[in-house]
């Protein structure tokens, strides 16, 4: 998006962003409701309006100050409070819960393949403000991808660990789940290394650009 303004890029990136956080979100809630948890069910959360899931710093801050000095978008949204001891099969079920949001994503990468596919398709019939839609079908591949590959790393509380935790012997799901306060420290040191971009970026390239290679983008 080179040449492209700061309002020109919130406009690429606005939907993407609050679709992918508020989606990954609500898809936790709905398989917590299905799977004997209706916590977030009567908080309101299973929802695709993106005010019941906005996170003032994570949805709305990070991204604009994000797009603003890097031309990259990342954030995240209010997590969706899940009581595990009322799920029906502990263990089976906080893996479905947490695979959730992560399926969620793969979805809404694969609608926005079809819809930046639209956009190349009117594009090539002259219909010149397709190519808004394209460059967002593109945004929105790349955000539901980054946001997948990242929840799926196998770090608590993070998507990955939460499957991770459900499918280890009791003995050692105890001792992985007291690394669960520092998850976030974890994550910043993996970032500020670079090894967190070293781990992602060839999954996040081979979907990503399997996904743009379907839209024909």
């Amino acid at each position: 998006m080179e040449g492209f303004t700061l309002l020109q890029k919130i406009a690429v990136w606005t939907l993407p962003i609050l679709f992918a956080i508020t989606v990954h979100e609500a898809a936790h809630a709905w398989a917590a409701a299905k799977l004997g948890d209706d916590t977030a069910l009567r908080l309101g959360r299973v929802t695709f309006n993106p005010i019941k899931h906005i996170d003032p710093i994570g949805t709305v801050i990070i991204p604009l100050v994000m797009l603003a000095i890097s031309g990259f978008v990342f954030g995240w949204a209010k997590p969706v409070p899940v009581q595990f001891h009322r799920l029906r099969k502990l263990r089976r079920d906080t893996a479905l819960v947490a695979l959730a949001g992560p399926g969620a994503n793969l979805v809404m990468a694969i609608l926005w393949a079809i819809i930046g596919k639209i956009g190349i398709f009117l594009l090539n019939y002259g219909y010149e403000p397709a190519l808004f839609l394209a460059f967002m079908g593109s945004a929105g591949i790349l955000i539901n991808v980054i946001l997948m590959v990242l929840n799926l790393l196998p770090i608590l509380p993070l998507d990955g660990g939460r499957v991770l935790h459900s499918s280890l012997p009791d003995n050692l799901a105890l001792s992985f789940e007291k690394l669960e306060p520092y998850g976030l420290i974890i994550l910043v040191f993996l970032l500020v290394s670079g090894v967190l971009e070293k781990v992602m970026l060839p999954m996040v390239n081979s979907v990503y650009q399997s996904l743009l290679w379907l839209a024909g983008l």
